[in-house]
């Protein structure tokens, strides 16, 4: 950036004014908030992020210093939230994936279940998984939850791939069956509460950061 483009100093000075003043607010709102969905408390940390966000950049652009907190705004992944202001029901989305990183490990495993399930006495009976990875993922979910999978994922052979987890509001929760032909296709990300990414990617963009910008620590 040339020396014209360059903000003040006293421009720098008055970002960092409005961010004290953002946090003052910030910390009122939540002081006096009246229930979890108070508008207030919205309101005053959208504010605070847009004012950390200025003074960032701010900082950045007139002495190449960067601040050592990043707070996450809703423009980061989603669009502004146009749910109900207070939801009566809610959805969690969620999706993992994975690479198989290992067959014969998965496969190990998934032959042990079925053993296991088979019980003793039943070896001429016992399902066999053999060398076919799908027949094994089918026992591997069939008995673990999803959440036990993710902790585990190494011990059956898996490598994370990514991630994401979506809590979406709503007005009513939906009828029985209602949804199960086509579990996704109604997402909207318009009625997201929140939103929580793991994505390798975000340590490569940190890593890049870092060499680019000095000593910045970034949040996630």
């Amino acid at each position: 950036m040339s020396d014209a483009a360059q903000p003040t100093a006293a421009e720098v000075r008055a970002a960092a004014e409005a961010v004290k003043a953002a946090i003052d607010r910030h910390l009122d709102a939540v002081e006096r908030r009246t229930g979890d969905d108070d508008p207030a408390v919205y309101d005053a940390f959208n504010a605070l992020a847009a004012a950390a966000e200025v003074y960032d950049e701010l900082l950045y652009d007139r002495y190449d210093e960067v601040t050592p907190f990043e707070i996450p705004g809703a423009d980061d992944s989603l669009p502004p939230y146009a749910g109900p202001a207070e939801p009566s029901a809610l959805s969690v989305l969620i999706r993992r994936d994975y690479v198989v990183a290992e067959p014969p490990r998965l496969l190990a495993q998934a032959q042990r279940l079925a053993d296991v399930d088979a019980g003793p006495g039943a070896e001429d009976t016992t399902p066999v998984v053999g060398t076919s990875v799908h027949a094994a993922l089918g026992v591997l979910f069939g008995e673990y939850e999803p959440d036990e999978i993710a902790s585990r994922h190494k011990e059956f052979g898996l490598e994370e791939g990514d991630s994401t987890l979506w809590v979406s509001a709503g007005e009513a929760a939906p009828e029985p069956g209602e949804w199960l032909g086509a579990p996704f296709e109604d997402a909207d990300p318009a009625r997201v509460v929140c939103r929580f990414d793991v994505s390798a990617v975000f340590d490569e963009e940190d890593d890049a950061d870092e060499d680019f910008a000095g000593p910045a620590v970034s949040g996630s």
